[in-house]
């Protein structure tokens, strides 16, 4: 019996690979069996030897260049189109060098590189160029498919792509992968995952290893394996041959715009007025019939003989009234036929036709937008928003006119991306660091802060229990939880914790103050119990806890309780020995007002606190001369309402960060201005997104010149993002740090807050 081959596929998806992978991964399998016979299966890997958005831009955009360059052309064989499509790409990439910045390349020896096979019957041609590899695996015997021109990438002005061409059997594998995960995995780590296990388990161990390795940047990887099928197996599920002209077999609709909705309007509102005129004859000839029955009736007189004079003037009569009742019935008839059919349709029409040229008028203003080599939005961006915003009231009105929600959804959706760019709206990505998401009993996480020795550390209420996250060894590891006692001190439920110097603060449901601090980087510590003066009186209305590192020599930290019922912020000065807080608290705000619905609370030499959507700023008590600025979005969303707050800067330096709800979106705002300088939103917006957020951090990674870093929790995992936007560089994180505050249930589920230091206190 005849077999054919049939290729097992494997790589890893977009949203799995790392946040800063510049790849491009891409597999096209013709369903049509014509082009299936010709061009065969193409699989496409595009890298890039720098990280970034603009570099993922330019591997996807060199990808999809390759892809509909080798399906499209038909004037030579497979080697003749592959050498087309790499050359097609290579001029698509060297024309959009300045649009995107460093990933564009040089003349001679770009950052891009493509590898890409095709498969047709038993035939194989592969070709590399720039930094992508490719391995064929054979009778458990590695061959690495030459190159000789693998130090050119794209875009490059010598390109000159060579195309290797051999035979597929059924049990060979194919790699193509990218050269910075093959340089630290090595290529016996590939073959022996290959050799092993399924294409698509091998991509997800190999990319697993890459993590535990450290790796970074590029890390794209497609892989398929030859098996043989017989040629009468049923391999998918057959479905009829569709047209290729998209509007074959649709009914004939006008071209001029809704022209088809006036028309079945108008033939609706006849064929309702029609039913009115019969349903309005038949009630009046039944009125009429029910008003002769009821008129009084004659005995019939004895049988007369008449003349037939008089019997002719009868006949004349009753014929008259019958014509009387014919032309009465008619008249009315026709009034409602008239009044049914036509009242209603100028009034529609007229509508209609508002609402069309508002539609219309919004697509002119977007075509005044983005004409050929026009783009407002990056080259004028007042007058865009000027004509985007007048565009969006037009769509308002084109729907109050008539005009249904799913033919203005296009454009909405095209002026809002527009906006976005305008208002500073940065889509990032989320990297999952741990998940308790297989911890028995289940854990609520309500609290996170990074620790004094740069650990994450989180509060889980479902346990009563802080753990430790070592992101490398990947495992937590409990440092205080409820029931443990120390030297004969039973510990309550954790309600906060708060970094102070070299230690994590903790405070319990009993006001006692406890301290652990770290002793090794394996998550050993010491757990001891601090002295508040009068923390007895603090009562159970407690809103949160920070410090603020007063000697950093000495590792010496002040205290900062928000206590509702004294309506102040109560700052404790430490022992000399650091052993706790002896002497009386002072009120840190100059008059007493109410703090019971903070609930967010981060120190920085300033005091910030969030509450009730806002976020006040305390300077030496007082809390006037700033104000968060205006995101200028309000057409697009609500007013923000800020809840959680972070910052990884000092006192009056770079920006802090507050995360608005509603909007599902974090803000960054000036310190010194409160001018908001970018927003962020989690990527995909369409995917829950940060509708869980429960706790936020904010560092900042090397000298500052890469983008801030923000690690964050929802109920059982702990996720990092990185914030691409057009921020300042920002100064490494200090010693101090805030608390995370309750949230509404009065449980903790607010914010760390963390703080820069400084040699006096706020």
């Amino acid at each position: 019996m005849a077999v054919r081959l049939h290729m097992k596929l494997g790589y890893l998806t977009e949203s799995a690979r790392l946040a800063d992978s510049p790849d491009t991964v891409l597999s096209e399998e013709p369903t049509v069996s014509a082009i299936g016979r010709t061009k065969g299966q193409l699989y496409l890997i595009a890298t890039s030897r720098v990280s970034g958005a603009r570099a993922r831009e330019a591997t996807r955009l060199a990808a999809e260049a390759v892809r509909d360059a080798y399906y499209r052309d038909e004037s030579a064989g497979i080697a003749g189109s592959l050498a087309k499509a790499i050359r097609a790409a290579n001029n698509r990439v060297a024309h959009l060098r300045d649009r995107l910045g460093p990933s564009g390349g040089d003349d001679r020896n770009g950052p891009l590189g493509l590898g890409i096979a095709v498969v047709r019957g038993n035939e194989l041609y592969v070709a590399t160029v720039g930094p992508a590899e490719a391995y064929l695996i054979r009778q458990a015997r590695l061959s690495t498919l030459p190159d000789p021109h693998r130090e050119r990438g794209l875009p490059s002005s010598e390109l000159d792509p060579e195309v290797w061409r051999g035979e597929i059997s059924v049990g060979d594998s194919l790699v193509l992968a990218s050269e910075n995960l093959v340089a630290l995995l090595g290529a016996d780590e590939l073959k022996n995952a290959m050799l092993t296990l399924h294409p698509q388990s091998a991509m997800e161990l190999l990319h697993q290893r890459f993590l535990e390795s450290d790796g970074a940047g590029s890390d794209g990887a497609i892989a398929f394996e030859a098996t043989e099928v017989s040629a009468t197996t049923k391999q998918r599920r057959l479905v009829p041959v569709r047209a290729p002209e998209p509007l074959a077999g649709v009914p004939d609709r006008s071209p001029i715009p809704l022209a088809d909705t006036v028309s079945e309007g108008v033939a609706a509102a006849q064929r309702s007025a029609g039913r009115a005129r019969s349903a309005a004859g038949g009630v009046f000839g039944g009125a009429f019939g029910q008003l002769l029955d009821a008129l009084p009736r004659r005995r019939p007189g004895s049988r007369r003989v008449t003349t037939s004079t008089t019997r002719r003037e009868s006949q004349r009569r009753a014929a008259t009234a019958v014509l009387a009742f014919v032309a009465v019935a008619a008249s009315l008839g026709l009034g409602v036929w008239y009044l049914g059919g036509r009242a209603t349709a100028p009034g529609q029409l007229s509508s209609i036709t508002a609402g069309q040229k508002a539609l219309e008028a919004a697509q002119a203003a977007l075509g005044e937008v983005h004409a050929p080599g026009v783009d407002l939005v990056k080259d004028d961006p007042r007058r865009a928003r000027t004509i985007l915003t007048d565009a969006w009231h037009q769509l308002a009105t084109a729907e109050a006119a008539g005009i249904p929600a799913t033919a203005t959804a296009t454009f909405r959706t095209r002026i809002s991306a527009d906006l976005d760019v305008l208002f500073g709206m940065v889509d990032v990505g989320a990297t999952q660091v741990f998940s308790f998401a297989s911890a028995a009993p289940p854990v609520d996480l309500r609290a996170l802060v990074l620790g004094p020795d740069g650990a994450p550390y989180v509060l889980d209420a479902a346990t009563q229990t802080v753990y430790r996250i070592d992101r490398k060894a990947g495992k937590a590891t409990p440092v205080i939880r409820a029931g443990q006692i120390v030297l004969g001190i039973t510990v309550a439920e954790p309600r906060f914790i708060a970094r102070g110097g070299p230690d994590l603060v903790i405070l319990d449901a009993k006001n006692t103050l406890w301290r652990w601090r770290p002793a090794d980087q394996q998550g050993r510590g010491t757990l001891v119990r601090l002295q508040a003066k009068g923390s007895a009186s603090w009562g159970d209305d407690v809103r949160g806890i920070g410090t603020f590192l007063s000697n950093a020599d000495q590792g010496l930290y002040r205290l900062y309780v928000i206590d509702p019922s004294a309506k102040q912020i109560l700052v404790y000065t430490p022992a000399a020995d650091g052993g706790g807080f002896p002497a009386d608290p002072t009120g840190r705000l100059a008059t007493p007002q109410d703090v019971g619905a903070t609930d967010a609370l981060v120190i920085d030499g300033d005091i910030w606190i969030s509450q009730r959507g806002s976020i006040i700023r305390f300077i030496a008590g007082q809390s006037k001369g700033w104000a968060p600025g205006d995101p200028g979005d309000e057409l697009l969303r609500p007013a923000p309402s800020y809840g959680l707050l972070a910052t990884a800067s000092d006192r009056a330096v770079g920006v802090i960060y507050g995360f608005d709800a509603p909007n599902r979106r974090l803000l960054a705002i000036d310190k010194e201005s409160g001018g908001i300088q970018a927003q962020f939103r989690l990527y995909p917006a369409t995917a829950s997104g940060w509708s869980d957020l429960r706790g936020l951090v904010v560092t900042v990674a090397g000298d500052g010149d890469l983008p801030a870093q923000i690690l964050w929790i929802d109920h059982d995992r702990l996720m990092a993002s990185t914030l691409e936007g057009p921020l300042p560089s920002l100064p490494s994180p200090g010693p101090s740090s805030g608390s995370p505050l309750p949230g509404a249930s009065g449980r903790p589920a607010g914010p760390p807050a963390s703080a820069g230091a400084a040699s006096s206190g706020p």
